[in-house]
């Protein structure tokens, strides 16, 4: 048995139900891997998931896009490829609770906004801020990335960058309204997010293992999308306490239609990835000169 390790972008929920649930089914092990999932609490974020992959400590790491690219293009590059994705269609965007009165993105000028500190995401807000209309002219700032959604909720800071499928449902767990700004309606293209990140020298050299993994996973996020109480229930016990008010079965609903099927599931579609490269490049966000080919590893799926 091959052991292979996961790490997470964040605390199990149901962005993750897919490798729950091929654990639960047995199907890594059918495929001869012992497949283990890193969660981010484990060590308070000290070393996010994409650096463990850097590192050697994680076989694939969750990520935003944005990672790959920012890894291919640091002073030290890193051949950082995305090998699938989880996500047809963009399920984030920007919160503010809706009592606030901030009731567009432009009107977040001058407001406090709490970073992952992400490489690229303080310009993406800050752009999508002028898109309509404003300066782009956010105050910033950078709390512990696990703690974030709770200085939204408790007013401690104006807005953050939430997933609407999980952050979403704790808000409603909890009685809070929120105002949601979504990146496409202010011009701003989907970048893939979560994908899963890896080792481009490491995938080439091992490919029958990564597309063992990654039929495995497939199965596990297809069947929950059909299944969806078998998959709160292998999600369930990986809850954090935090997290325990969360109407699970609403949350996976929610995800459900986002996961794809049977023929596009994990595919980065070459026009969509280009898209957000060339947007990138247009806003001047990235001046390096990147292809689909260079972060993308197809042919896994």
């Amino acid at each position: 048995m091959k052991n292979f390790k996961v790490a997470l972008d964040w605390t199990a929920n149901t962005n993750h139900s897919g490798f729950y649930v091929a654990k639960e089914k047995g199907w890594y092990a059918d495929q001869g891997l012992k497949v283990e999932l890193l969660t981010p609490d484990a060590d308070n974020y000290m070393v996010t998931p994409a650096k463990k992959v850097e590192l050697g400590l994680a076989d694939v790491a969750l990520c935003p896009f944005e990672s790959v690219i920012s890894y291919n293009t640091k002073s030290k590059p890193f051949e950082a490829v995305a090998i699938s994705a989880i996500f047809r269609e963009d399920i984030s965007a920007i919160a503010v609770l809706e009592n606030s009165g901030i009731d567009r993105p432009k009107a977040l000028d001058g407001k406090l906004y709490a970073s992952y500190k992400a490489r690229y995401e303080d310009h993406i807000v800050s752009q999508m801020i002028k898109n309509d209309g404003g300066e782009g002219s956010l105050q910033l700032a950078y709390p512990d990335k696990l703690g974030i959604w709770e200085t939204l909720l408790s007013g401690t800071y104006d807005a953050t960058w939430i997933f609407t499928n999980w952050e979403g449902a704790h808000a409603k767990a909890k009685g809070v309204k929120l105002r949601l700004f979504k990146m496409a309606d202010y011009g701003i293209p989907y970048g893939y997010s979560p994908v899963l990140m890896a080792d481009k020298e490491c995938v080439a050299k091992n490919e029958d293992l990564f597309k063992k993994f990654l039929a495995a996973t497939k199965a596990g996020f297809l069947y929950a999308q059909n299944h969806p109480d078998f998959a709160v229930a292998s999600l369930k016990a990986f809850i954090s306490e935090n997290d325990r008010g969360i109407d699970l079965l609403q949350s996976q609903l929610m995800t459900n239609p986002f996961y794809g099927n049977e023929t596009n599931w994990g595919i980065l579609e070459q026009d969509e990835v280009k898209r957000f490269i060339n947007w990138l490049h247009d806003n001047g966000l990235e001046k390096a000169s990147l292809e689909y080919h260079s972060l993308v590893y197809s042919g896994l799926l």
